[in-house]
């Protein structure tokens, strides 16, 4: 190992300076340096056969500075890439949104309940289960078209009674 410390005292500053450009500054290129070292040491105290140590020690800094590289760029896209929407906070909602829903929920349970019940079954299915109109009149056992007539004339009426009184 004596001879592995020696070589890199001996190459420390030089090597400091191949990595500063690579990294882009002289702090983290001291930590790669370092980093190296501590690489090529148990190496060489293993009884590794090194022909050409200070290649193999230019080529430790060359890999653990593109290895700092690649690291900084994934943070970079990370940092500019928007957060899913399930990884953003919940917003609390106001007194007056939580009031401003339950009107709308109570009007649109009010004007469903002045459809025919098929319409209504109807609706629901579509609407609330994703059901197409082909299940949807299989299971009410109406023609398919009277399934759709149903469905819009009934979604016109409760948009009708729930929009906005002029009063």
């Amino acid at each position: 190992m004596n001879g592995a410390f020696e070589l890199f005292v001996t190459k420390r500053s030089a090597l400091v300076e191949y990595a500063t450009p690579l990294v882009g500054d002289r702090g983290r290129a001291e930590d790669i340096v370092q980093e190296a070292f501590l690489r090529f040491a148990p190496a060489v105290q293993q009884g590794t056969i090194v022909e050409e140590p200070i290649r193999y020690l230019y080529r430790i800094v060359r890999n653990l500075a593109f290895d700092v590289h690649r690291k900084k760029m994934r943070e970079l896209r990370q940092e500019k890439s928007e957060p899913e929407w399930w990884m953003l906070p919940d917003m609390p909602r106001t007194p007056e949104e939580n009031l401003i829903e339950a009107e709308t929920v109570s009007r649109l349970q009010a004007a469903m309940e002045t459809l025919p019940a098929e319409t209504r079954i109807a609706i629901e299915m579509n609407k609330f289960g994703g059901y197409t109109f082909a299940e949807i009149a299989e299971h009410l056992a109406i023609p398919l078209p009277t399934v759709h007539r149903m469905v819009t004339k009934g979604m016109a009426r409760i948009l009708m009674e729930m929009a906005p009184s002029e009063t």
